[in-house]
């Protein structure tokens, strides 16, 4: 279940935080797993009017799902590919002297880009240097640049010193560049303060009910995803008797254990084996043995009236996304992306 009013509500939410500012919206990898189809009109509605992708796939996809809104695509532009851009009306982001130059003999200026300047990532955009360099240079002028943007490195964790040299670095390029809107704040970035958050912000994985505080005692979110699935099959073992492959769990006295008809084919990591659970009546119980590609294994025996059919949730309640991802071993964003083509996706609140 993906509910798309709490999504809305927690892009309101966080372009509270910074009311002067455009509070615009991440929607790569198929809106973090929601569905871009049923998320990006949602979001449009409730006011946002600008979004970024990864790819000029999700570029022309997300134009003929949102045909009045600007849409910028983040990783890299390709030589040749202004057809593209100029056809679907898409925004790039440049990240090299290479695209840029690109970007004006192509395209001429004919539509707006941003650029990106690295302050301290090291994946992609122009130093610093570069950046500064090109702030009169003649092609710059006739690239059309609506936009200067960098990448925080850890804005999840406020006392870590490469926030503050970042937001120091940004502050230098948007003094060399007058005029022109500068975004560095994403969903994390928000909570920096008020140096951070520049002109526009750019949440992702917080519209969608990561923490974007994970320091804090709560979540300022509001949960979006729920992952729900029924038990296909309860069994009784006895003490000393294994579960799953290659006998990573054994009983430890009898149990009673519950299969549940998902895997790591679906996107539920199999680092999880043995580690995460599941609640089932609202009892948490534990994943046991070896997730395999399409099964999962719960103890159960703390639920007597476990059954075919009874309802075992994943994702919800207290087990939140970035719970979830801690106990994996990984991150909410990748249990979140990882949530494969299989799950049937249910929509409340449209």
């Amino acid at each position: 279940m993906i509910d798309l009013a709490a999504i809305a509500e927690n892009w309101r939410r966080l372009g509270a935080q910074a009311p002067d500012a455009e509070c615009a919206a991440v929607v790569k990898a198929d809106a973090y797993g929601c569905g871009l189809a049923a998320v990006a009109p949602v979001l449009f509605r409730a006011g946002c009017r600008t979004f970024f992708v990864a790819h000029l796939a999700e570029g022309v996809a997300a134009r003929a799902i949102l045909p009045d809104a600007d849409i910028y695509v983040l990783n890299g532009f390709r030589p040749g590919s202004e057809p593209s851009y100029r056809d679907a009306r898409l925004r790039p982001v440049l990240g090299s002297c290479e695209e840029l130059t690109e970007w004006v003999e192509g395209a001429q200026g004919a539509l707006p880009a941003a650029l990106h300047v690295d302050t301290g990532m090291n994946r992609l955009g122009l130093s610093v240097a570069e950046a500064l360099g090109l702030a009169a240079d003649a092609v710059f002028g006739r690239a059309g640049i609506a936009l200067v943007m960098s990448h925080l490195v850890s804005a999840e964790c406020p006392d870590q010193p490469v926030n503050a040299r970042q937001i120091a670095a940004f502050a230098d390029i948007r003094a060399a560049f007058p005029g022109i809107s500068g975004s560095l704040a994403n969903s994390s970035g928000i909570y920096l303060g008020r140096e951070a958050r520049h002109d526009l912000l750019r949440p992702g994985y917080a519209l969608f009910g990561g923490n974007p505080t994970p320091y804090a005692e709560n979540n300022p979110m509001r949960p979006v995803v729920r992952l729900e699935t029924p038990i296909v099959q309860v069994r009784a073992v006895e003490s000393g008797e294994t579960a799953g492959y290659d006998a990573r769990w054994t009983a430890p006295a009898p149990r009673r254990l519950a299969t549940l008809s998902i895997g790591y084919a679906d996107g539920y990591p199999r680092s999880a084996s043995n580690h995460g659970h599941a609640l089932v009546e609202g009892v948490l119980c534990p994943i046991v043995g070896l997730i395999s590609m399409d099964l999962i294994i719960l103890d159960v025996t703390a639920v007597p009236d476990a059954r075919r059919g009874m309802i075992a949730t994943l994702i919800g309640d207290e087990l939140d996304l970035d719970r979830v991802g801690r106990t994996a071993g990984t991150i909410g964003y990748e249990i979140l992306t990882g949530l494969g083509s299989r799950y049937v996706r249910e929509y409340a609140g449209a």
